[in-house]
């Protein structure tokens, strides 16, 4: 059974920095791709980053310069740390198996990050 334990969000300041985690099992983790997603408040879940099995990541393009993502393939944990937060990064964070682009399993609970002063 594929789970995905998100955990790291919290209250922060504009300006802050956050480092997620998301412990994930049931699938072999080393021969997947990782994605991170996030839902702000009233809209759809959206695709963060991405970071491929040889640890490369991929940021989406509104968010290069602030967020980096990167893996632990002994601990099966994907990690995103956010810096320069701002309001409008406010939402849940999952991560998810990615594949063909989408994402490819059941969704964990998520972690809440609000970036508020």
């Amino acid at each position: 059974q594929v789970q995905f334990r998100e955990s790291g969000g919290a209250l922060v300041q504009p300006g802050g920095s956050l480092r997620l985690s998301c412990a994930a099992s049931g699938f072999i983790f080393s021969f997947a791709t990782m994605g991170w997603y996030r839902q702000r408040p009233g809209e759809q879940r959206e695709l963060v980053a991405t970071v491929h099995r040889n640890g490369r990541g991929v940021n989406v393009d509104s968010l290069k310069g602030r967020f980096t993502t990167s893996r632990d393939n002994v601990k099966n944990t994907v990690y995103l740390q956010m810096n320069s937060l701002k309001p409008e990064d406010t939402a849940v964070y999952y991560c998810n198996v990615v594949r063909d682009g989408s994402p490819a399993a059941s969704w964990g609970q998520g972690t809440q990050v609000i970036v508020s002063s």
